[in-house]
C-alpha cells in the first residue's frame, strides 16, 4: 500500500495539516497562496502525486478508516491511503469505521477526504457564493467544504468591472482541469435553456427578479427566479451590470420560444415622467445644459443613462409644461421656473 503521508507524520502531516482549519478558505486566510500555490500561475504548480486508480476528486465514496493519528485519520481504497484531517471529520471517528467522504485535492495536490458534503456535486448545477477574488486568477466560490472552488478568469468577462463581487452567486457545475483538479464551470446557454421554463403572455409588463449570467456588448442575459431566460438590451439597462448581479426588470415582450425581453425602466408612459424628473433635477442645479433633442445619442446615454428616444420624450414633457426652452444647442430652465426652484432650495436650507 502506497503510504504517501508517512514523511509528514512527525509534524502533523506537513504544511497545512499541522495548522488544520480553513487551509484554503478566504474566510480563514490564504497566506498569499493560490489554492494551487497562490501567487503562482496555474501552470507553475507542483506536479501531481500518484493518484488512485479509481477514486477521483469530486467523487463521494464510503471508505474504511485504516488508522487514526493525532492530526486525523487515514482512509484506504485498497491501493492507497488518504488523509481525513480531524477538522474535516464529522462526529467521532475510529479505526475500523466506514465513513462517507467527498474527495478533493489538498494544497500539495494530494487526493484528500472530507466528511463535509459539497453544495454542488458532479453532474449537478447550483448557485455558489463568491467568497474571494484574485484579479490574476479568477474568483473563488464556497461549495460547502473548507477548500473553495476556483472559477478561472477564462470563464469570466474580459472587463474586471463585469466580474462578480463578493456575495454574488453564480450558477455553476464541477469540472476537472487538465490534471484532474476540481474547478467551477459556469452554466452555458444550453444548460440554462434545459433548466428554464417557458414564459407566458400574461407576464408582459410584470416585474421580475433574477441574476445576470452573461454580458456582451448588446446587453445582458438574466436567469429569473421563476427560471425564465430574460434578455435586457443595453438601451434598457439603467446602470452598469456584472456577472452574478441581482437585477429587477420589467417584461417588455414575450417571445414565441418562451424567452423574454425586458427593461430596467418603467413603461414609457410612466418612465418619461421619471426621466423628465432626471432632466429637471439636472437643470435645477445648473440652470442650463448643453443637450437638446438634436444631441448625440451616445452623449445622452453617457450623461443620463437613457436612450435618445427616452430623452426626447422627457424633454418634450418639460417643453410642453413650459419649464424649459432651447436655444443654440442648449436647453435652459426658464427664468421664473429657475427662480422658483432656487427659492424652494433656500427655504429647505434655512429649515435645516
Amino acid at each position: 500500500m502506497n503510504n504517501r503521508y508517512n514523511n509528514d507524520r512527525k509534524n502533523g502531516a506537513g504544511k497545512g495539516y499541522g495548522q488544520g482549519g480553513n487551509r484554503y478558505s478566504s474566510r480563514g486566510g490564504y497566506n498569499g497562496r493560490t489554492p494551487f500555490g497562490r501567487n503562482q500561475a496555474h501552470k507553475e504548480t507542483k506536479p501531481m502525486p500518484a493518484q488512485s486508480s479509481w477514486l477521483k476528486a469530486g467523487m463521494i465514496a464510503t471508505l474504511p478508516v485504516a488508522r487514526a493519528e493525532e492530526f486525523g485519520y487515514f482512509l484506504s481504497d485498497g491501493e492507497q491511503e488518504f488523509l481525513l484531517h480531524k477538522n474535516e471529520a464529522v462526529g467521532e471517528v475510529h479505526a475500523g469505521d466506514e465513513v462517507k467522504v467527498f474527495m478533493y485535492h489538498d494544497h500539495e495536490n494530494r487526493l484528500a477526504a472530507t466528511m463535509e458534503m459539497p453544495i454542488v456535486r458532479e453532474g449537478e448545477f447550483g448557485w455558489l457564493e463568491v467568497v474571494d477574488i484574485s484579479p490574476r486568477v479568477g474568483v473563488f466560490l464556497h461549495n460547502g467544504i473548507n477548500k473553495d472552488l476556483l472559477l478561472f478568469q477564462d470563464d469570466l468577462p474580459k472587463e474586471h468591472s463585469e466580474w462578480p463581487q463578493k456575495g454574488d452567486k453564480l450558477l455553476v457545475t464541477l469540472k476537472h482541469d487538465k490534471v484532474g483538479r476540481l474547478v467551477a464551470q459556469p452554466a452555458t446557454e444550453e444548460d440554462i435553456w434545459d433548466m428554464s421554463r417557458n414564459a407566458y403572455d400574461e407576464m408582459k409588463n410584470q416585474w421580475v427578479e433574477g441574476t445576470v449570467y452573461k454580458l456582451f456588448p448588446e446587453g445582458a442575459f438574466v436567469f429569473t427566479d421563476e427560471k425564465q431566460m430574460l434578455f435586457i438590451h443595453r438601451d434598457e439597462i439603467t446602470t452598469g451590470l456584472r456577472m452574478g448581479q441581482r437585477v429587477r426588470a420589467r417584461i417588455s415582450f414575450v417571445r414565441e420560444d418562451g424567452r423574454l425581453n425586458g427593461s430596467m425602466r418603467e413603461r414609457k408612459e410612466v418612465q418619461y415622467g421619471v426621466d423628465a424628473q432626471v432632466l429637471l433635477g439636472y437643470l435645477k442645479e445648473r440652470g442650463a445644459m448643453p443637450f437638446t433633442d438634436k444631441s448625440d445619442p451616445e452623449e445622452i446615454k453617457e450623461q443620463f443613462q437613457m436612450s435618445k428616444a427616452a430623452f426626447k420624450r422627457a424633454l418634450g414633457k418639460l417643453l410642453k409644461e413650459g419649464l424649459v426652452e432651447q436655444e443654440e444647442g442648449w436647453t435652459h430652465l426658464k427664468k421664473d421656473a429657475y427662480q422658483r426652484y432656487q427659492g424652494e432650495n433656500n427655504v429647505e436650507d434655512s429649515e435645516e
